[in-house]
């Protein structure tokens, strides 16, 4: 009886550990894009450390969904020979487990602004627009992430204009009121919020 119970408990430790090794192995292939947990170094990619667990696992269901689209991206860090992956590929591939740990880890770090370049006009322009404007969703000037809508502020600022860019063309999808007000928005008015977003280092 002491035998079975022991086999028992070698198979379930067997089975935590390999699905421990697996969510590490998942992590260290999201850190090949976004940077070390999840802290990006690249302006094109979107640093998701800090970000709320519904806001990546909504991230990661739209991606599923592919209500969202993915650019495809070479691998930035780590074994950088590897062939250009995408995030509708890589969401595809998880399982809700995976999404979930996925989710509770990268919460758990620490968002570390982008340091780069701003116009401190531009940016005062944009922080009384982002006031007027944007404060109902994205509170504390965008830095707050619990209201599930990601942290704007300090985020990379080509990241930001590409994902205006993709609200305006359609091509990204949101909820109805959010895409009304990005619409409303001039050309001049989305630079002022990304040089006001980028500004927060």
């Amino acid at each position: 009886m002491l035998k079975v119970k022991f086999s028992i408990l070698l198979v379930i430790f067997a089975c935590a550990f390999a699905q421990a090794a697996s969510i590490d192995d998942t992590i260290t292939i999201c850190n090949d894009c976004h940077g070390a947990k999840g802290v990006s170094s690249d302006s094109d990619i979107p640093i998701i450390a800090g970000y709320s667990e519904t806001t990546i696992i909504d991230m990661l269901a739209a991606y599923i969904d592919e209500t969202r689209i993915a650019q495809k991206s070479k691998f930035r860090h780590g074994d950088t020979q590897r062939p250009e992956t995408d995030m509708v590929t890589i969401a595809q591939d998880l399982s809700e487990e995976d999404i979930e740990a996925l989710a509770s880890y990268y919460s758990a770090q620490s968002f570390i602004p982008a340091k780069q370049s701003f116009d401190a006009i531009l940016a005062k322009e944009g922080a009384k627009l982002h006031e007027n404007r944007c404060t109902k969703c994205h509170e504390d000037g965008g830095s707050s992430a619990d209201d599930d809508s990601g942290i704007l502020a300090g985020q990379w600022r080509p990241y930001l204009e590409q994902s205006f860019s993709d609200y305006r063309s359609g091509e990204r999808q949101t909820v109805a009121e959010m895409q009304k007000k990005i619409n409303k928005l001039s050309e001049p008015q989305i630079n002022s919020l990304l040089h006001y977003y980028a500004s927060q280092q």
